[in-house]
Parts: C-alpha cells; structure tokens; sequence
C-alpha cells in the first residue's frame, strides 16, 4: 500500500455539476419485465432510485467547465492564478486532445498551466487528489483545479438493467492549494490490475478497435443486452473486491495517520450503491450517521463525481463551519483500482451542486 503525509495544503471549495434530465427506475417497469416487485426490492436493498443523466450533446467536459467556471467565480480566484489543471476522467470528449488541454483553453488559463488527464474511474477523485496536495506540497503548484467527471449513461446500453439503473452523470471541480495554516492529510493508493476484466469496456479501443461485430447487441443468461462496446460488470466480484479491500486499507490508513476511528467526523464512500456503502461502514463498526449514502439514490453511480457529489450534497453546512472537520474518503472500482485519504478541513464556504442546462 502507497501511504504519505500532506500538510498546509487545502481544499478551498469543490462545486459538482448535474444534468437536469432525471430518470426514476419506477418508470422502467418495462426493462424488469414488468416486475414492480423486483423495482422495489432494488430499491430497498440496493438504494436504486433516481439519477441524472446528460442529453446526447452532452460531455463531461461540458459539466465540468461549467463547475470549474461557477468555482473560481464564486472564490473570485483570478483564472491566471491558476498553475495546474488535472482532468479525472474515462470519458474524454476526444482519443486526442486530452479534455484538460480543451478545458484550459475554453477557461482561458495562462499557458503557463500545466494541463493532462488521468484515466480513472470510481477512485479517480481520490487519486485526484492525492496528485493535486502532491504538486502544491513540493512547490511547484500553488494552485491546482482539479476535475473529474464521467457520462458513463453513454456507455451502459439502456437495456441492461443490470447497469441501466444504476448509473448516473456528474462533473465536478476542485480547487486545492497552498495553506499557512497546519493542515495535515494523508493517503493510501492501491491497484489490483488482475482483476481487469470485472469492470470493462471491451472494444472500441486500439486492442479491439470497433467493428461491425463489436456493435452487435447479445443477451446473457439474466436477460441484460449489451455489445462489446458497452460497460461491462461482473456485480459478484466488484462486491467481493470491495468489501475484501475497503475496509482493510481504511483501517491501515487510519493506524499509519495515528489517529482513531471513532474521531472522524465523516467517512464519504464513492457513492456505488447503498448496500455496498451500509456493508463497509458495518465492517467497519462506523455510527451510519457519518455516511452519507443519500447521494446514490438522488443522482445514481456517478464514477469519479460521486465523492464529490456527496460531499456538496450531504456535508456542505458541516464544511462551511469553523469546526474543521475531519473526513475520510474512500473511492474504489475500476482497474481495478482503490484509494483512500484523511483530509484535514478549515471552512469551505463554497461547496454546492448545481444544473447543467439541457441542450436537447
């Protein structure tokens, strides 16, 4: 396990961005066949409810421009102070450019901003921000807009009900740097790339580019439709990798940051579903009322925004206050891949969600 200390870096605000278009999985009676009882057993013990999802003009860049905007505005940074531009994303708009050079130029950053992407997914925000305390800590940034967003709707083929329900859009950016005050932060990063195939998109890459035969939609033993070109989850091993995993390195993070569990504040989970979430925090012994879960059921999976959804959604009065609170975060899933961090916090005073207009 990768483990290190951050300090006098901080979080200085976090917006998220969500499409307006919302989809109920009590309107897809259809995908289930009809079976209002397994509806509403998804949405007892999964948390499967709402979600966001974009329009078909619709990018993560789009919904991260827009959240990265709305921040600086809101903190009244001057764009030109910002040095770093780090996209956190499985969706880019292109093969080639990389989203964070097309963001900086729609932001109209200095060329003296560095700007690339990192491919990943549900860990991504983690490791995200293990990147950005990074680069500010050694000095060579002093400001780092950090986003991450994905549009995985547009990958899931909509007659999957293994994923279709699932699966929600988001976008978000942060803004990390340099502090006086002592705030300490500390991370562990982890990777199990055996397990690879458990969460996949088979084709459409340079390994198997798309063809004719990677468009064709098969129907698997549980009646889900995909092609080739669409996500692909095995839901038993990502469920077994996760709580195998999660909880250990939560535990090892906390010993290696010599603090205890129990004075935390709050532990925010990438928001993959709610019974995942309830049989971590269980494993863990954590009072549920630190875990925000509320987010998945509102706006669905949202990959590499939905830590940050959770925390404008679910604990920005908490962060807006002078108390400081301590929180945890813990991502997890492709790659197969997970993070975890103890983030120290003095007042965020701007963390919100807000809609991206509908182009459609």
């Amino acid at each position: 396990m990768s483990k290190c200390t951050f300090n006098k870096v901080e979080i200085r605000g976090i917006v998220t961005c969500i499409p307006t278009i919302e989809k109920c999985i009590d309107d897809e009676v259809d995908l289930f066949g009809g079976n209002y009882k397994q509806i509403a057993r998804l949405k007892r013990t999964i948390g499967l409810n709402k979600r966001r999802v974009v329009d078909s003009q619709t990018t993560a860049a789009d919904l991260c421009y827009y959240a990265a905007e709305h921040l600086l505005k809101r903190l009244e940074v001057d764009f030109a102070a910002v040095d770093s531009l780090v996209f956190v994303t499985q969706n880019a708009d292109y093969p080639q450019p990389c989203n964070a050079a097309v963001i900086h130029g729609r932001l109209g950053l200095s060329t003296d901003c560095s700007a690339f992407d990192i491919n990943l997914g549900c860990s991504g925000y983690v490791y995200g921000l293990w990147l950005a305390h990074m680069m500010v800590a050694t000095g060579g940034s002093k400001n780092v807009l950090l986003l991450a967003g994905d549009t995985i709707s547009r990958i899931v083929h909509p007659r999957d009900r293994s994923l279709a329900p699932l699966f929600g859009d988001g976008g978000s950016a942060t803004l990390i740097s340099s502090s006086t005050a002592a705030i300490a932060s500390w991370f562990c990063l982890n990777t199990d790339g055996k397990g690879y195939k458990n969460l996949i998109v088979p084709a459409g890459g340079f390994r198997q580019p798309s063809t004719t035969h990677s468009k064709v939609e098969t129907s698997d033993v549980d009646g889900n439709i995909r092609s080739l070109e669409n996500l692909f989850m095995d839901g038993a091993e990502i469920f077994n990798f996760t709580i195998k995993v999660v909880p250990q390195a939560i535990r090892e993070l906390i010993v290696y940051a010599k603090l205890d569990l129990g004075a935390l504040d709050y532990f925010v989970l990438h928001q993959a579903n709610r019974y995942i979430i309830s049989n971590i925090a269980k494993r863990l012994n954590i009072d549920l009322s630190k875990v925000p879960m509320r987010t998945v059921e509102q706006y669905g999976n949202q990959s590499s925004a939905s830590i940050p959804c959770a925390i404008c959604g679910e604990l920005s009065e908490a962060l807006a206050s002078d108390n400081s609170p301590q929180i945890l975060l813990s991502g997890f899933g492709v790659g197969l891949s997970w993070a975890s961090a103890i983030i120290g916090t003095s007042a965020i005073n701007v963390c919100e969600i807000i809609e991206y207009p509908s182009s459609e």
